[in-house]
């Protein structure tokens, strides 16, 4: 019986002898036996925990924020850009697991660049990955303050006191290392976002029902506003655009995948599960409240359904919330012990080193959100400058550089998906430079207009 091969994973500085009885064979066999146990432990994710964990990322309190949208844009313009939207976003994350099927090696989307870019891209795809999930843990740290404050209704507790509670539940949510693990909180996290939407629902509806004229007098309108400026209309579309931004994970979730090719069904589920949700809500609440639609529309309820929807969706907050501090964890692990078993977390060390780097990326982005005292506009703006990337040009790019096969005027199929993605990357580039100008004309309004709060404030008037 031949020997299995050499160990790739060895701790710096241990000699034969400080390796027990079994020495070297027995070393290498326990060493191989701890790996793959590892390997086994971040193989387990099927297509429809994929689709779980692409839920928890892409649909969160954010999608009540799509009927503001509505409200800017209008109706028509609302219900087109939900459905077009969504169509591409599911197309480019087919680009993107075509990417992974033909380049299995590709563990983040980073990796994926490299392709393409070299060091170059690797490093500023890693970084603007690493900054943009951060920087989305502390939207969520604030989005639970907020929640917290609306549910309480305590205005003499200082507000950093539920900052912190809502730091220390994503921290301790994100501490799952495995996507398949963390898919079973994603059932609840569904759960919460479904009830808290059709709360919302029932409830402006029986509000705008009840109300003088009934809902005939509700003030929607099939088209924009006439005073809406270009700036006002292309933030809302950024709203839209970034609630379809679930290809930015894709890579890391489907490298724990034990069938990668069923992620077709994966992004096909997600897809039309997200454009029937943001397309009903958006609709729905506009229509049942119209143009002085808050964001998130769960405001516009009422103070008791309002109460009653935060609570429902402390959820999805958390959950939500806490996955981008997985994902950004699994990149900065598998970065750095490329070739230590430390990276599959089945042992001590591996444990240790998880628990340390999950409560320094919490800290890190509640320090953030809290100390910036614009921090949604900036992440409004990082949206802008990344979400572009991650979801349209890289992806057009993928496929002409990594997809395409033959010449590009070969064939009727390569001369439409040609077209298509060179609209998909035009689309991007147009995204980037006018949703950047959008975001830092609103960082300037919100200025103008006295509406920014104070860094690390207890006030809590100025969460709400």
């Amino acid at each position: 019986m031949s020997l299995p091969p050499p160990p790739q994973y060895v701790k710096d500085g241990e000699s034969d002898q400080e390796k027990g009885e079994g020495g070297v064979l027995g070393h290498t066999l326990d060493k191989q036996t701890t790996i793959h146990e590892g390997e086994a432990k971040f193989n387990r994710l099927g297509w429809k925990r994929l689709t779980i964990c692409l839920i928890v990322e892409a649909i969160a309190l954010g999608s009540l924020s799509v009927p503001s949208a509505f409200a800017t844009v209008g109706m028509v313009g609302g219900v087109l850009l939900t459905v077009g939207l969504g169509l591409v976003a599911i197309y480019t994350s087919y680009v993107v697991g075509q990417v992974k099927m033909r380049y299995p090696h590709v563990a983040h989307y980073s990796d994926a660049v490299q392709l393409i870019w070299g060091r170059f891209g690797y490093e500023l795809t890693g970084a603007m990955f690493a900054l943009f999930l951060i920087l989305l843990v502390g939207s969520h740290a604030l989005t639970g303050t907020i929640a917290f404050i609306n549910i309480v209704q305590n205005t003499s507790m200082c507000a950093l006191i539920w900052g912190i509670i809502s730091a220390i539940i994503l921290f301790i949510l994100a501490l799952p290392p495995t996507f398949a693990d963390f898919a079973i909180l994603g059932y609840i996290d569904f759960v919460s976002i479904v009830v808290a939407i059709i709360v919302t629902i029932v409830g402006t509806g029986v509000q705008a029902s009840k109300a003088e004229g009934g809902l005939s007098a509700v003030p929607w309108s099939a088209w924009p506003p006439p005073d809406t400026t270009f700036y006002q209309a292309f933030l809302s579309t950024t709203n839209i655009i970034f609630a379809y931004s679930f290809a930015v994970c894709q890579f890391s979730f489907m490298s724990e995948m034990h069938t990668p090719k069923d992620y077709v069904k994966s992004i096909w589920a997600l897809g039309l599960i997200e454009i029937f949700i943001y397309t009903v809500t958006g609709a729905l609440v506009y229509a049942f409240v119209g143009v002085d639609v808050k964001s998130p529309a769960l405001l516009s309820a009422g103070t008791t359904l309002s109460r009653i929807a935060f609570g429902v969706a402390l959820p999805v907050i958390f959950i939500s919330g806490s996955i981008n501090g997985t994902v950004v964890g699994r990149y900065i692990l598998d970065r750095s012990f490329k070739t230590s078993q430390i990276r599959f977390i089945n042992t001590k060390a591996g444990w240790i080193i998880w628990l340390v780097l999950i409560a320094v990326i919490t800290l890190i982005a509640w320090v953030i959100a809290e100390a910036i005292p614009f921090f949604n506009a900036l992440l409004g703006l990082i949206s802008s400058l990344f979400i572009s990337g991650f979801t349209f040009y890289f992806p057009a790019l993928f496929w002409f550089q990594l997809v395409k096969e033959g010449k590009w005027y070969v064939g009727w199929m390569n001369i439409t998906l040609s077209i298509l993605n060179a609209v998909v990357f035009v689309f991007g580039i147009a995204i980037l430079i006018c949703g950047t100008y959008a975001s830092v004309e609103d960082i300037l309004h919100q200025f103008s207009a006295g509406t920014v709060r104070g860094a690390f404030t207890c006030e809590s008037s100025a969460y709400t």
